[in-house]
């Protein structure tokens, strides 16, 4: 494609994101800004920024690139993404909003009346986040190198630079703002060009052609174990997600959370059709795409391939638009997440401590990003959802919902599921003479039973240890407030 058009499609990306970033700055003044945006978020804005941030590189990219490769075997991506938010309506989203915490680690450290649960709490948030930052700066890498032809890094670069100076301006709020636009923006660039392409295959009457005869793991076709193991991670990873929970502290009340994940629901399920539609297109007029070795980069050249010239070109420039604005939206977010709970735990919990701790949880995963190679974006991501459903996931479920969990359950809980998850993830990405197995590739199926077991185990055997401000905490957990007057 033109590379002077994909310039000018990142550049304008980059320049809104920054407007609108630096507008928040205007409004944002209290720490309350800056961490939760002075919790006043209305669920249309709430749920629009949710959708900005949570649908990264592997929703826009990897799950077109899955379902060209293996067909009907990658739609439980996109029914797992999906369906983590029901499991977050039904069991997640007003009692978290009515905790009254600012970070995952304030939840754990006040139902739990423990620093140190507080402080393990913390490092797990803070691995989750990176993991899940480098496959975002991996695809920006992918996508500057095919659509413009510069060095790889520029694109990590590039999205490190921009979604600091955004973080840095104005925090929660001025994030708020970035990812609802985000949002609709990457709805638009997956929506037109897959619609024009159809139109146009339509108005030529091209005839499918047969799909790729391709393996995109080295595993055997997807069985039972892989399936279900799959789903569990997404369904239960979802609930672990720093970057996701925090924006429900940002609701006015538990009914606007709740609000706000029913729509989430709605704009994740009409974003998922374009994705979809891309790779069953993809496998009948463009299967040659699945030889390229580069699957996720089948979104960003099948605009070029299938309607060419200058109408192609365009076609392109905005899709390469929209997954920059997957990549901004999504790291940025992971970065308040991140600098909200360095912040309160390292820097004293102020404003300046909270713009370098932004700095610092961007930064270290691009070093991260230089070091390694790009997978498969869904697949990455993936793994990043198992390892947050062994370890997040389990401590917030048992703090809601179970009276009898102690502190040293939960800390023995998550230090189970990230050992065996983290093991299964290192040990699969070492070099092999034959395929991963199943169970390594896809360790949540007994990683995460494993923690909710260790958990509840070591916490029937320390019931001494259960805060006598349990009842309390959980009575506010579980009292519904009564809606604003004014919400819409």
């Amino acid at each position: 494609m033109n590379a002077g058009i994909a310039i000018t499609a990142v550049a304008v990306v980059s320049l809104a994101t920054a407007i609108i970033g630096f507008y928040g700055l205007r409004i944002s003044r209290t720490t309350g800004d800056f961490y939760v945006a002075s919790r006043t978020v209305r669920p249309w804005w709430n749920a629009s920024a949710i959708g900005g941030e949570y649908l990264s590189a592997a929703s826009f990219l990897g799950v077109a690139g899955l379902i060209l490769l293996s067909g009907t075997d990658a739609l439980w991506f996109p029914v797992g993404y999906t369906a983590g938010y029901l499991m977050l309506l039904l069991f997640v989203a007003a009692p978290l909003r009515r905790s009254g915490a600012y970070t995952i680690p304030d939840f754990t450290e006040s139902r739990l009346a423990s620093q140190t649960v507080r402080r393990v709490t913390s490092l797990v948030v803070v691995m989750v986040g990176w993991l899940y930052i480098v496959p975002q700066l991996h695809g920006a890498a992918l996508t500057i190198h095919i659509a413009t032809g510069l060095p790889s890094w520029v694109g990590s670069v590039a999205v490190v630079v921009v979604v600091c100076l955004t973080v840095v301006a104005g925090g929660m709020r001025s994030i708020t703002f970035v990812q609802a636009f985000q949002y609709w923006l990457k709805l638009t660039a997956l929506a037109v060009p897959i619609l024009f392409i159809i139109f146009v295959l339509a108005g030529h009457g091209t005839e499918p052609q047969s799909p790729p005869a391709v393996n995109p793991t080295g595993l055997a076709p997807a069985g039972l174990y892989q399936n279900v193991s799959l789903l569990v991670a997404l369904l239960f990873g979802t609930l672990g997600l720093p970057h996701v929970l925090v924006r429900f502290y940002t609701n006015p009340d538990g009914h606007s959370a709740r609000r706000t994940t029913l729509i989430v629901l709605g704009l994740l399920s009409v974003f998922y059709l374009f994705p979809t539609a891309y790779g069953l297109v993809a496998r009948m007029f463009a299967p040659d795409l699945a030889r390229s070795g580069q699957p996720d980069a089948m979104v960003l050249r099948l605009p070029g391939q299938l309607v060419g010239g200058m109408p192609g070109d365009l076609l392109t420039a905005l899709v390469v638009a929209g997954a920059f604005a997957a990549f901004l939206s999504t790291t940025s977010g992971l970065v308040v997440s991140l600098a909200g709970v360095i912040s309160q735990d390292v820097l004293g919990g102020s404003v300046r401590g909270f713009r370098l701790a932004a700095v610092v949880s961007a930064v270290v995963p691009l070093g991260f990003a230089f070091m390694t190679g790009s997978l498969a974006l869904a697949g990455s991501v993936g793994l990043v959802f198992a390892f947050t459903a062994s370890t997040v996931c389990p401590v917030l479920l048992l703090g809601i919902w179970w009276r009898g969990l102690t502190d040293a359950g939960a800390i023995a809980g998550m230090v189970t599921g990230g050992v065996l998850c983290g093991g299964a993830m290192i040990v699969g990405a070492l070099p092999a003479s034959g395929p991963t197995p199943a169970w390594l590739a896809q360790p949540a199926a007994w990683s995460v039973p494993a923690a909710f077991a260790v958990m509840v185990i070591v916490s029937r055997a320390t019931q001494h240890r259960i805060p006598g401000t349990m009842p309390r905490i959980m009575t506010r957990l579980h009292t519904p407030e009564r809606p604003l007057a004014t919400e819409r």
